[in-house]
């Protein structure tokens, strides 16, 4: 009779467990698929704008001169392409008749834009394509010294 009582008591406490473990399981399950839907329709809404605005303003080519403007945008090419630096290869853009040069060739452009094997800066990125605009826009205008 004992050993009766004592499998009917481990049998039930084996279903027990059983039961425990089955409604843990689909307590999380529940949990996991509540958190996976509120997690991947989380930003179903959003847009790229509204989620990365653009901070920088848009380029302003309408006044463009060579005293400000282009000087500027050249300034860092100085370091290979002074008077005073030999790793230019000859190609010096310190002063207006120097830079002139280039222009009346296209060989600025050329550069600037990676056509023609002479990519500047070299091995490097383009400029910025605002800056490229920059400097297209000075060209159209007859490039002055302004």
């Amino acid at each position: 009779m004992l050993n009766k009582i004592d499998y009917f008591l481990t049998n039930k406490y084996m279903n027990y467990t059983k039961i425990k473990k089955a409604q843990y399981m689909n307590r999380a399950l529940r949990i996991a698929l509540i958190l996976a839907v509120v997690f991947i329709s989380g930003c179903y809404y959003d847009n790229e704008e509204q989620l990365y605005p653009k901070t920088s303003s848009p380029c302003d080519d309408t006044v463009v001169t060579f005293s400000s403007t282009i000087t500027q945008i050249l300034q860092p090419c100085l370091a290979c392409h002074a008077t005073s630096s030999i790793a230019g290869g000859g190609f010096y853009l310190q002063s207006y008749s120097d830079i002139q040069k280039y222009v009346k060739s296209g060989q600025l452009m050329n550069s600037i834009n990676h056509i023609g094997g002479h990519d500047m800066p070299l091995g490097g990125g383009k400029l910025p394509d605002c800056e490229i605009a920059q400097i297209q826009k000075w060209i159209t205008n007859n490039a002055p010294n302004n």
